[in-house]
């Protein structure tokens, strides 16, 4: 498969009342994925995944969380950066896990912030968080393509969540009941009933300030 062009991605993130500067924000985790670093950074639940010439490819038949997760803790406001796309003729989910948790001796998924592409049964930008899902948020206004490369950056600054794919922000919301960043700190993928492929990961700590949103008159 030729190499897609991706756009730059933009240095400035403009959410409600808040910006993110990326140039501030600290990198917590950039390793290329190899067979070495799937074994060393690691773990994988529930679906299969391999390192295949600098992808993370995930594989799960089933209608459950097929995770790959970091080793590695993250606390705080992240925001976590890659590339993905589904493989054909898979055409739905491709999910990320922040602030998250794995029960090790329920084997499942804890509390935990998900948002994706394409899932949700019926084909939308999400994001939720697990394991009550009392709090989920979604649109079905993405046109997605299955096999397209997207280039994906998701996150939250306490509570308040978004997704952005290709520079554009298709979803955010903010959660009254944050979850807390400071326990709950793992990040991972998660292919749903879907094979897809992942690389250029990135994680970082969210360097955010607030700002005033206020119009000007038009008339």
């Amino acid at each position: 498969m030729n190499r897609e062009i991706l756009p730059a991605y933009q240095d400035k993130i403009l959410l409600m009342k808040k910006r993110i500067l990326l140039s501030k924000s600290r990198i917590l985790f950039e390793r290329p994925v190899t067979i070495k670093s799937l074994e060393e950074d690691w773990t994988i639940h529930h679906s299969e995944w391999q390192a295949e010439e600098g992808w993370l490819v995930g594989s799960n038949r089933g209608n459950w969380p097929g995770m790959a997760i970091l080793k590695q803790d993250f606390p705080g406001n992240v925001l976590v950066e890659f590339e993905a796309q589904t493989l054909l003729p898979s055409s739905h989910d491709i999910n990320v896990m922040w602030n998250g948790e794995w029960l090790q001796k329920e084997d499942r998924r804890g509390l935990a912030y998900v948002a994706g592409l394409q899932g949700w049964w019926t084909g939308k930008v999400g994001i939720e968080k697990s394991d009550q899902y009392k709090f989920m948020v979604g649109t079905p206004l993405l046109h997605f393509e299955p096999g397209k490369l997207y280039q994906i950056r998701a996150g939250s600054i306490d509570g308040h969540c978004f997704i952005f794919a290709d520079n554009q922000l298709l979803l955010e919301a903010m959660d009254p009941d944050p979850i807390n960043s400071a326990k709950y700190t793992k990040v991972g993928f998660e292919a749903y009933c879907s094979k897809i492929r992942i690389r250029n990961i990135v994680i970082r700590e969210i360097h955010w300030e607030t700002i005033e949103m206020t119009y000007q008159s038009e008339f």
